[in-house]
């Protein structure tokens, strides 16, 4: 009863950000984001709600949602931790930078920690590449990454 109820408070909130939007004609992305940021992820029934109030197929909803990295399908952690594997970064370290997360969490890029708490991504590139090599967690940019901050980030994101 809990979820079921949490989810029409979020589509209700999700209603009303659309309503606000004066033009909704290219709103798509901006909509997905902050269906995202509700949700936490776009599960279909998401998708199809944007598709409806905004009036277009539900194709190009998902089309948006599976060509942006940004966008996920699926439930992710608390905290999701991205390393860039540019040429800039994977130059620097990346790849043990990434060697050390998949080691500390006991997870391979694109899966979940079972207590929900991190999810492990990679991304092509941040567009940092003067701080190569990159790794975020969330919304956070850590530049200059090596392999001996991992426990120092893990730590900070143990609540």
């Amino acid at each position: 009863m809990c979820c079921k109820d949490s989810n029409e408070k979020f589509f209700k909130e999700l209603d009303e950000f659309i309503e606000n939007i004066p033009d909704k004609q290219g709103a798509l992305i901006s909509v997905l984001h902050k269906a995202q940021s509700i949700f936490g992820y776009l599960p279909q029934d998401v998708q199809k709600f944007v598709a409806k109030k905004l009036d277009i197929p539900v194709s190009k909803v998902n089309g948006v949602v599976t060509f942006y990295s940004y966008f996920t399908e699926v439930p992710t952690g608390k905290y999701v931790i991205n390393i860039c594997m540019g040429t800039a970064c994977f130059v620097k370290g990346s790849g043990d930078v990434l060697g050390e997360f998949e080691k500390r969490l006991n997870i391979k890029v694109g899966q979940t920690t079972e207590d929900g708490k991190y999810t492990l991504q990679i991304l092509r590139c941040v567009g940092a590449c003067g701080l190569a090599p990159v790794v975020t967690v969330n919304d956070k940019v850590y530049g200059h990454f090596t392999k001996q901050l991992v426990d120092k980030v893990l730590d900070e994101y143990s609540e």
